[in-house]
């Protein structure tokens, strides 16, 4: 008898071992999905320091919304977006974040703007099994994911790299045009120290000393410190962690110096509004990018179609912004499509580690993930600024 109850304390000890793995499991909410409507989320910043991003991302998720369910949903299911404002301030993007899945919620959060917002507001929605997909930051924190951390296999990014660009781009700088003292000015914050990352590691690779390194605080307007400084350290290459504004502060002050230096920018730096609004100041900017910036009078079949339509919804001319809001849709909507018409939340992350590549309309290298890589893609273009125009200079880098 004793050894019969000693083998089946074995047999239970055995069996509970086996479901150790199970405890560990990552939790996905099903919250958000009905038979008619999946509601999901996404904090943008519409009222503050980049509401140049935050407004017209938001403007190409509200049309990918309305062409998905204008063709009768996925699977007969509308979505139903939740669109709040953080105003690029941490505290308002976890208020924000915390008001969706506790009154809306939400499935997802899709494309949340903002690497310091993000970052805050992320955890909470790990914890109630929310799935965070394709955010607008491309900070490593959105895609690295430690498996011993089972929820934070609910991170997925589709957005280019900022270490990684920044390290393809300026390899091919510093190879093509045979620079010496290259110099670096970033943004004082996650964002700029993924810069700061990718700078500095190329430049140990290729075992060249950095020339300088400066930076500056988030919404700072005066660089005259910061670019005094590079031009007194002799730098002959630029690298900017900036966004539209600094990047537009700092080549003006270069110019008001007389300072004739090569500039590259991060990938935030390729938009539509840095020539728009920096004009002549800005001509020669180089810059780290994922896509070619479709132009109506040159743009042809759908992509001519998409900006005709964006600009008829929106009275504006569409911009990289609004194709990466567009993207961060039309790419949920793929990975919701293959999960089928029984839908739950691990299906959808099922679907999403799959491996199955996703297409967008723009000519972007595919979207593809898997159970142990959740970013998307790292191939990296330069493009500059010639005629006021953004300009492909060379594709397909890496490093």
């Amino acid at each position: 008898m004793a050894k019969s109850y000693r083998a089946l304390g074995l047999a239970v000890g055995a069996l509970a071992l086996t479901h150790l793995p199970a405890a560990a499991q990552t939790k996905v909410t099903n919250e958000g999905i009905s038979a008619t409507e999946i509601v999901i989320g996404t904090h943008q910043d519409l009222s503050g320091p980049i509401k140049v991003w935050g407004v017209p991302v938001s403007n190409g998720m509200k049309m990918a919304v309305e062409e998905i369910n204008a063709a009768g949903g996925i699977n007969g299911r509308k979505l139903r977006m939740i669109l709040e404002d953080n105003g690029y301030d941490p505290k308002r993007a976890v208020l924000a974040s915390q008001k969706m899945i506790e009154r809306d919620k939400i499935f997802a959060m899709i494309g949340p703007m903002g690497s310091p917002t993000v970052l805050a507001a992320q955890d909470i929605l790990f914890d109630a099994g929310v799935l965070q997909l394709f955010p607008l930051t491309a900070a490593e924190f959105t895609f690295k994911f430690d498996p011993a951390k089972p929820q934070e296999r609910l991170k997925f990014n589709n957005i280019l790299p900022y270490v990684e660009s920044t390290r393809a781009a300026l390899k091919y700088m510093m190879e093509a045009k045979n620079f010496k003292k290259p110099c670096l000015m970033h943004q004082d914050d996650e964002y700029g120290k993924s810069v700061l990352d990718g700078f500095t590691q190329q430049l140990d690779v290729m075992k060249v000393p950095a020339a300088s390194v400066t930076s500056f605080k988030r919404g700072a307007s005066d660089f005259s410190a910061q670019v005094a400084k590079m031009k007194s350290d002799g730098c002959d290459l630029v690298m900017l962690g900036t966004v539209i504004r600094e990047t537009i502060g700092a080549m003006g002050e270069a110019k008001k110096l007389g300072w004739d230096v090569t500039f590259l920018g991060a990938s935030p730096t390729n938009v539509l509004e840095v020539p728009a609004l920096g004009k002549e100041t800005v001509e020669g900017l180089y810059a780290a990018a994922a896509f070619e910036i479709p132009y109506e009078d040159t743009a042809k079949g759908k992509v001519k179609d998409w900006l005709v339509n964006y600009k008829k919804m929106f009275g504006a001319d569409a911009n990289t912004q609004a194709i990466i809001g567009y993207n961060a849709i039309t790419t949920f909507a793929h990975y919701v499509n293959k999960a089928g018409k029984d839908l739950t939340g691990q299906k959808v992350l099922d679907s999403l580690e799959s491996g199955d590549p996703f297409q967008d309309i723009f000519a972007s290298p595919p979207t593809k993930f898997s159970k142990t890589n959740h970013l998307a893609s790292t191939v990296t273009q330069v493009q500059q600024i010639k005629n006021g125009r953004w300009v492909l200079m060379k594709d397909s880098l890496s490093f």
